[in-house]
């Protein structure tokens, strides 16, 4: 268990046109490893007299019953998601929800000419990111290439690089007010690598771990301060603007990733305890002031992802419930 703080660098590379390409889903960082650390603060569960308490509401597209994720909900209540599990014939389909929700609000979303397509992220501008694949042969089988909608015109946008993963993977995962989105790609050698797109100048950043620019990193989302949120190693991390990184990990955690930011620094995730057949994931919220508190859908106290928060503290995500089902939730303080 730590809350790590260092300096941080983003690395800006070069400015280039988007092009098109495909779909998947978040997955750990791989290894990394942090020399030179400066001193650690401990971070713990909150108290019940400090934690927050939500009414949960199960959301669910009724295109799928079965399989369906929420992943992000901007200040106005819109929420982000998908339906379909991305199994061979069970594609990813993705929509945003408009309040007050309702199955007659659930508008599709889908990249021009996809065969699957996740709403991964939105702002408050009516700009919405995620990713896209032009197969559907199975869970970790499909490329995924990142992709911006501005006014109903897609866009894609992938990392330049001469080194990608087979398949590709490219996956924008947020965006700001500001029109910045974030997200990450992976290499040959299968390592991750965050980054930054400016989608009215076309240019793209990296995002790197200060200490270990080199490290495998994902960043998944981002607030209207230009604060980073995202994953390297087995934990999550806070990346401020000003140049501060915070390691966060859960207390008694096998495994912690920082999904979702507001702009008042509430990290939104989840947490493993155990492994294997043994492992338990909670969902969290950690905000500098109180750290973290453990949040779960009444009916996934097991299986609870938080994926997004908005500036009113509303909470999207998923959880499995009794009968293995993914259900989308929507929690509001």
């Amino acid at each position: 268990m730590k809350s790590v703080k260092r300096n941080a660098l983003r690395v800006a590379a070069a400015t280039v046109a988007s092009g098109v390409l495909a779909a998947g889903a978040v997955a750990l960082a791989g290894a990394a490893s942090a020399s030179t650390l400066s001193p650690a603060s401990t971070a713990s569960l909150a108290s019940s007299a400090n934690a927050t308490h939500y009414s949960f509401q199960t959301l669910n597209n009724d295109h799928d019953l079965t399989f369906n994720q929420l992943l992000g909900i901007n200040d106005e209540g819109v929420i982000a998601g998908y339906f379909g599990s991305g199994a061979a014939g069970h594609p990813n389909k993705g929509y945003v929800l408009l309040p007050p929700y309702g199955q007659g609000n659930y508008i599709n979303e889908n990249f021009t000419g996809s065969v699957q397509t996740q709403v991964t992220g939105l702002n408050n501008r009516g700009v919405t990111v995620g990713f896209w694949s032009n197969t559907n042969m199975g869970v970790g089988m499909d490329a995924n290439f990142g992709w911006v909608n501005v006014n109903g015109n897609f866009r894609q946008a992938d990392f330049p690089t001469g080194d990608p993963a087979s398949p590709v993977t490219d996956q924008l995962l947020g965006v700001n007010d500001s029109d910045i989105a974030v997200g990450f790609w992976v290499d040959g050698q299968g390592n991750n690598h965050g980054y930054e797109y400016n989608i009215n100048t076309g240019r793209f950043s990296s995002v790197v771990d200060p200490q270990d620019k080199g490290a495998s990193l994902q960043a998944t989302a981002i607030n209207d301060r230009g604060d980073i949120a995202g994953n390297y190693g087995s934990d999550g991390f806070l990346l401020t603007h000003g140049g501060q990184f915070i390691s966060l990990s859960a207390p008694g955690a096998s495994a912690t990733m920082a999904l979702g930011v507001n702009s008042y620094d509430e990290v939104v995730g989840t947490y493993t305890v155990g492994s294997g057949s043994s492992a338990v994931m909670h969902g969290f919220t950690w905000t500098p002031q109180h750290g973290f508190t453990t949040v779960n859908d009444p009916h996934g106290t097991t299986t609870t992802t938080v994926n997004g928060v908005n500036d009113h503290g509303q909470l999207v995500g998923f959880y499995v419930d009794s009968n293995g089902n993914t259900d989308g939730f929507l929690a509001t303080p």
